[in-house]
């Protein structure tokens, strides 16, 4: 070998050491960014949420009024959300009318689970009006939600919601969840 020749080895032998070590940075730096995208938007646990969707008067007679109710709970999360049984609970002018177990159940990832009830709601202020009544329900569900059979967070979830049940025609209007 030639003195140029041992010069120039070392120097391609840097060249390429340079080379490898900026790779292994790139794939550093990928996988960092990789791993807080998934941090930020997968890992995220979001608080389901309940709402009242539907309601129908079945029907009324003295003092008592049948209602079918249909309750949505909806999963934002990747993980599903096993939650306990709790009671929806009507009320009318602060005084409970009507109450409905929901059973414990299990909402999959990132879909919205209906629930059906029907509640006898029964008040001695009912027999004597025939006209519109303001009826408030209620109801807090509480569970865990469950990351890749890893990750377990307790979330709860509430619902209130307010609406006008026409006794006469047998109509609800103005249904409102918060």
């Amino acid at each position: 070998m030639t003195s140029s020749e041992q010069e120039a080895a070392p120097s391609a032998r840097r060249k390429r050491n340079m080379k490898c070590f900026a790779y292994i940075v790139i794939g550093v730096i990928l996988q960092t960014l990789i791993i807080v995208v998934f941090a930020l938007f997968v890992l995220r646990i979001k608080r389901p949420s309940l709402k009242l969707s539907h309601v129908k008067i079945d029907s009324v007679s003295s003092g008592s009024i049948r209602l079918n109710a249909l309750l949505a709970v909806k999963n934002k999360n990747f993980g599903h959300y096993k939650y306990e049984s709790s009671i929806l609970t009507f009320s009318y002018q602060d005084t409970i009318v009507g109450q409905a177990v929901i059973q414990a159940g299990r909402t999959k990832a990132r879909k919205t689970q209906r629930l059906d009830f029907i509640i006898n709601a029964t008040s001695s202020q009912f027999s004597g009006n025939s006209g519109m009544i303001t009826l408030s329900t209620h109801a807090k569900l509480s569970g865990k939600v469950h990351l890749f059979k890893v990750m377990k967070k307790r979330k709860s979830t509430q619902m209130n919601c307010t609406m006008t049940a026409d006794l006469s025609t047998m109509n609800i209007s103005n249904l409102s969840c918060l």
